[in-house]
């Protein structure tokens, strides 16, 4: 499966996206670290126009739906950035077997780098309609639910099902009322 099939081909519409932690790493099991991922989300709706429809982050993986004039580059610059401050964090954390794994996994032709955070593409899925909208963010919000985490999808700290139970959430998100 190439990345081609996960592109992203109406931009300014919203997205499924997926992004991973090479080796499926349980990096976000570390508080830092996804306040690094909100940090991001937060830079790119003040600077960038992201519409953060909804969000979920697990220990190796994240899920959320998305739309900005330019998603591409805002997904990739999300990837770039976060993958600099999560591996400058782990140095500073001297988090050595994560930071090993990191360089391990990284692609031979990368040369331009000594680890490799996130898996490469985004698994970026259009959302055309309400009802694929309110697939996308039950399956976001359900997920720690479904993994035997939490209860109810609210409790999950590092998720937008807190912001749709009318809760306060981390995250300021664009709320998806169809």
């Amino acid at each position: 499966m190439g990345r081609s099939r996960y592109t992203i081909i109406e931009p300014d519409q919203p997205h499924f996206l997926t992004c991973t932690v090479m080796e499926w790493l349980p990096l976000f099991t570390r508080p830092a670290l996804v306040s690094l991922l909100l940090e991001s989300w937060r830079y790119q709706q003040a600077y960038q126009g992201l519409r953060l429809h909804g969000y979920v982050v697990l220990e190796n993986h994240l899920h959320f739906v998305a739309q900005a004039p330019e998603l591409n580059r805002c997904l990739s610059s999300f990837k770039s950035f976060t993958a600099r401050r999560i591996i400058d964090q782990l140095q500073q954390d001297n988090a050595q077997r994560a930071l090993q794994r990191l360089r391990f996994s990284k692609r031979a032709h990368k040369r331009d780098r000594v680890y490799q955070l996130w898996q490469e593409g985004s698994h970026a899925e259009l959302v055309c309609s309400e009802r694929v909208m309110r697939e996308k963010l039950d399956y976001i919000h359900h997920n720690p639910v479904k993994r035997g985490y939490v209860d109810l999808a609210e409790h999950w700290r590092y998720s937008s099902a807190r912001n749709y139970a009318g809760l306060e959430g981390l995250i300021e998100i664009q709320r998806w009322d169809g």
